[in-house]
């Protein structure tokens, strides 16, 4: 299934991907392998993750403390936030999803 990322998550994706890549080189690198691998997973099983919030899914990254949250639509998958998990956990809730 197609993902589609909104804009804040795009950005959320960037910062951490910067944030570790200045803390150790290559870290940065492994940061977004893991979300694609999680990505991958999602687009596969769509389902598998349990709700966040009302139609909001989220998937835990492995090796890094991030979730991917996510709404399933018709056609696609819709990213909501690339969000830390131990930071601000409803930040993302007034994005208008």
């Amino acid at each position: 299934m197609k993902i589609i990322f909104s804009e804040y998550a795009k950005l959320e994706l960037e910062d951490a991907t910067y944030f570790y890549e200045l803390e150790f080189e290559g870290l940065g690198q492994r940061f977004k392998e893991e979300v694609e691998k999680a990505l991958k997973r999602i687009s596969e099983y769509p389902k598998a993750w349990s709700m966040e919030r009302s139609n909001v899914r989220k998937c835990l990254l492995h090796k890094f403390p991030y979730k991917l949250l996510y709404s399933i639509e018709e056609d696609h998958i819709f990213i909501i936030a690339v969000s830390h998990q131990h930071r601000k956990p409803d930040y993302w809730i007034d994005r208008g999803i």
